[in-house]
This record gives C-alpha cells, sequence and structure tokens, in this order.
C-alpha cells in the first residue's frame, strides 16, 4: 500500500502545465533520488474512461504526466521554472490490463538517464498488486518554454 500523500488534489498543480479535463495525476506519494511514486483516482467523468474502463492511452498519459510532475517537482526544489515537456519515445510498453472507474492507480519512475534536455526512464503502474503497465519513456523538456501554471 502506499505512503502517506506529500501532495494531493490542487497541489499538483504546480508541478504540471496540464489541467482538467486532462489532468492524469493526482497525488504524489514520494521523491527520492531518480524515483517518484504518483497516484490517480480513476472517476467516471474522465475522458481517458470508456464502457467503465480507463483507456490504454490514459495509462499512457497517467505515466507521461507522472514524469512531468517528477521534472517539476525537481525544477521547483532548484528554484527553477516548470517547464513544458514532450514524449519523445515509448519503448518495451506491455499493457496488460486497463483498470475499471472508481480504481486507485499507482506509477513508479526511475530515472535512468538525463542527457540534455532529455530523459530515460522505465515506469510499472498498478492497480493494488496487479501491473498494468510496464515501459520506457524518453521525455524531452524544453526548457525554452516555461509552463503557465506558476
Amino acid at each position: 500500500m502506499c505512503s502517506q500523500p506529500m501532495f494531493q488534489g490542487d497541489a499538483i498543480k504546480q508541478f504540471i502545465p496540464q489541467r482538467e479535463p486532462v489532468l492524469m495525476v493526482d497525488t504524489l506519494y514520494n521523491v527520492q533520488d531518480m524515483d517518484i511514486k504518483t497516484g490517480l483516482t480513476i472517476l467516471p467523468d474522465n475522458v481517458f474512461c470508456q464502457d467503465g474502463k480507463f483507456m490504454e492511452v490514459g495509462l499512457i498519459e497517467h505515466i507521461a504526466q507522472s514524469a512531468a510532475v517528477f521534472a517539476g517537482y525537481r525544477a521547483l526544489q532548484n528554484k527553477m521554472p516548470v517547464t513544458l515537456g514532450y514524449i519523445a519515445e515509448i519503448k518495451k510498453c506491455a499493457i496488460y490490463s486497463t483498470p475499471h472507474i472508481e480504481s486507485q492507480i499507482v506509477t513508479n519512475i526511475h530515472i535512468i538517464s538525463e542527457v540534455f534536455d532529455i530523459s530515460l526512464f522505465s515506469a510499472d503502474t498498478y492497480c493494488g498488486e496487479q501491473l498494468l503497465v510496464s515501459c520506457k519513456m524518453k521525455i524531452f523538456t524544453n526548457n525554452n518554454e516555461q509552463s503557465n501554471s506558476n
């Protein structure tokens, strides 16, 4: 089970430029060195829900936004602005299952490497003990573009 959240609800918005209806992270559980744990409670009005389930594209967007929360958190800790990021590549992606509405998903991200404005990380998303998605993703951060969330 997850630890007590560090940030939840609207407090997440300080780290990430996304807003409703496409905000796909609602909880930051912890950050340690090169690792972060985030979460999302899947509500019935989520734009990525269909036929009572959270679609695959929603899982991928949740992972990408979890990485954005990580980047935003680190930027603010270093007194830097939160910048926009873009998915550059998704590799070795395996989607095993999609969760039902009202489920709570948790994502663990580990930064593998960072070179200039590109970060490579691995991600695993769970619903309870069930692994939903495992992938590697590259994110390009455009440090010349700042988000309007601050």
